[in-house]
């Protein structure tokens, strides 16, 4: 089971209501946490600065003293959402499943943590932070190695005959990501799909991807 983003925030959050008092670091990680929560509550829209501040009691000052307006928040956002994406993938391949198990837990994960963080996922990988390539290295240095991350995986993948040979595994990489990406943006969108229906649609992507073996050989 997947951690949720919201999840994760909420003891930070009811601890920001209990005192105004914080150290530098605590008052960074209560402002992140907040904000989090926030927009999985009401969406990216619906947070600024102030209402931030409000929220946790501390004035607008002491904000925009941590960032210096609510695009540079929602960077920060999107950097936890790929360390935190990350870090649970990888925990998936420290088992002592087959690889045609991690490739089908993996498949799972990435559908169920995008619609379990519909928010935060969006603001991850929309267009809201790297339309126009205009996303600020600080975000790329985090994001990056999250997307290296699954062609590293898919090319390990290939070593070993789970997946279809290819002379580009990014482009492999590319389409098995964009797969899971449509079958996550359906369910949150709502779009003639449900959360009902993920683990048919994430088993028939494995199905679709896997190269067919008549034995699994410990694979």
């Amino acid at each position: 089971m997947t951690k949720t983003l919201e999840t994760l925030s909420t003891t930070a959050v009811a601890t920001t209501k209990a005192s105004t008092n914080y150290h530098h670091g605590d008052l960074y990680s209560s402002l992140l946490s907040t904000a989090t929560a926030m927009i999985s509550e009401s969406g990216i829209e619906a947070l600024s600065l102030r209402k931030l501040a409000m929220r946790i009691g501390v004035s607008r000052t002491a904000a925009y003293h941590h960032f210096k307006d609510k695009n540079d928040l929602l960077i920060a956002i999107a950097a936890q959402g790929f360390v935190s994406w990350k870090s649970q993938a990888e925990q998936i391949f420290n088992n002592n499943l087959t690889e045609r198990e991690k490739y089908k837990a993996f498949v799972r994960y990435y559908v169920q943590f995008a619609t379990e963080n519909a928010a935060i996922y969006q603001l991850m990988f929309g267009g809201t932070l790297w339309k126009d390539k205009k996303s600020p290295s600080k975000l790329k240095e985090v994001a990056y190695p999250s997307f290296q991350f699954q062609v590293e995986m898919t090319n390990a993948w290939q070593a070993k005959g789970i997946l279809p040979s290819s002379p580009n595994t990014l482009r492999l990489a590319q389409v098995t990501w964009a797969t899971l990406h449509g079958i996550a943006q359906l369910v949150i969108d709502g779009i003639y799909a449900d959360a009902s229906q993920i683990d048919e649609m994430c088993q028939c992507a494995v199905d679709l991807f896997l190269v067919p073996t008549k034995n699994n050989d410990g694979i």
